[in-house]
């Protein structure tokens, strides 16, 4: 949200300016390509009359940027050759840079017996914000090489994996940016995998990681019961780290550095002493890998994040006791909360993959609003079969006394939807 506009793209390639008070377009933008990321915004300069872009990346791993006001293509740049990389989240602009994470859908293919598996490789790659041109690039693994063959003489290749779901955390201080990495594909698994990992800013250059989960080579196309030789003969547990580290500094002025994991653990570490960790917690009340996946919310007291298995924590941020936990959904119900958490001074949002938002209190998690949201809707573009479902991604975003949020991602298993909310103080 800028400047009383709304920008956001859709699973269908389009973007959109949308006018944030009366949600009418200002103008629209097609790809061709799903625009799953939120779009990151900022000045521009040597693109003619044009003074700010916005920018975004698609699923076949472009980036763009248009012109704001106008939605006019300033540039277009393909970050990846990989045939299955993506781009699931904002690139991070700073200072006429921007910060792109790479990942990739590969290890869904991985129980295909005729598939050449596996050669992505998560990365972050810098681009100048005015031109597109490529500063630098940081692969999570090394070069992907020949193993072996499987059964029908297909050639395998490792290591990969180590995709970046998450945007950039930018840490002026330290002249760094930091960011969570996927799990490792094939064994053996690497260290950049499941991991925290801080790069220069000027060369990309890795200063330190943190491996939250060592030994995980996972791929999700080995459940079936027809496995690949590319499988690992050990499955890990997926322990991925989707969300954006966050970067915040204590009362007592030290700074730290918190993440969590799919399966549940949040962790802090010392952004000034390469990454050491300060304390260490299982937040998961609820077991198993439903954890922390799409991200979490703070302020200078504690971190708030929606669990898989249900319910939101709120962990204290110096020390990772826990200050509360809300169950949120009756006795009973069980119902994912993993989507990214927002907060505003007394209250944090968290939504549900039945499609439910709540409010509650940051002081002791109580109940302050709830709103359903896995309904029809008589829309302001009067599209017939508009209706609200899950939200399983995405948090609310709040900006000039509105909340803005998009109802419908059921990829986790909930209802799909296709709406944009727009919710006001009154």
């Amino acid at each position: 949200v800028a400047s009383g506009r709304i920008f956001v793209g859709t699973d269908i390639g389009w973007v959109y300016s949308i006018d944030a008070k009366t949600g009418c377009v200002y103008w629209g933008y097609e790809t061709g390509i799903t625009v799953r990321p939120a779009i990151s915004i900022g000045p521009v300069t040597g693109q003619g009359n044009t003074k700010y872009g916005i920018f975004f990346g698609d699923a076949k791993a472009n980036v763009y940027a248009l012109d704001a006001q106008n939605g006019k293509l300033l540039w277009k740049r393909h970050v990846e050759e990989f045939f299955l990389a993506r781009i699931t989240a904002a690139p991070k602009l700073y200072n006429g840079r921007l910060y792109v994470p790479v990942s990739s859908s590969e290890e869904w293919q991985s129980g295909n017996q005729d598939y050449e598996c596996c050669t992505s490789r998560g990365s972050v790659v810098a681009l100048d914000a005015d031109s597109g041109e490529q500063v630098w690039k940081t692969y999570m693994m090394g070069d992907s090489k020949p193993t072996q063959k499987n059964a029908n003489g297909v050639q395998l290749y490792g290591p990969a994996g180590g995709s970046v779901w998450n945007s950039p955390t930018v840490d002026p201080v330290r002249h760094a940016v930091y960011f969570g990495t996927g799990d490792t594909e094939t064994e053996p698994a690497q260290p950049l995998g499941d991991a925290i990992v801080a790069v220069d800013m000027d060369s990309g250059k890795v200063l330190w990681s943190y491996q939250a989960q060592p030994n995980d080579a996972f791929m999700g196309g080995c459940q079936g019961p027809n496995k690949s030789k590319a499988c690992p003969e050990t499955m890990g547990p997926d322990a991925d780290i989707g969300n954006s580290p966050m970067l915040s500094t204590l009362p007592d002025g030290r700074r730290v550095l918190i993440a969590g994991t799919k399966n549940g653990d949040v962790f802090a570490l010392d952004p000034d002493n390469r990454g050491a960790l300060i304390w260490r917690v299982a937040a998961n009340s609820g077991g198993g890998r439903g954890g922390i996946v799409w991200g979490g919310a703070a302020d200078h007291e504690n971190v708030y994040y929606g669990m898989g298995s249900g319910g939101m924590v709120a962990l204290k941020m110096a020390t990772g006791q826990r200050a509360w936990f809300s169950p949120i959904n009756p006795a009973g119900v069980r119902t994912s909360n993993n989507a990214a958490a927002t907060m505003i001074p007394g209250g944090v949002f968290i939504g549900g993959a039945e499609g439910k938002l709540h409010a509650l209190s940051t002081t002791d998690g109580s109940a302050l609003w709830e709103f359903d949201t896995a309904k029809d809707f008589d829309t302001v573009n009067k599209v017939a079969g508009a209706h609200g479902g899950s939200i399983s991604s995405v948090g609310p975003v709040i900006a000039g006394g509105m909340m803005y949020i998009g109802s419908g991602y059921g990829v986790g298993g909930g209802p799909f939807g296709n709406v944009l909310l727009a919710f006001g103080p009154e």
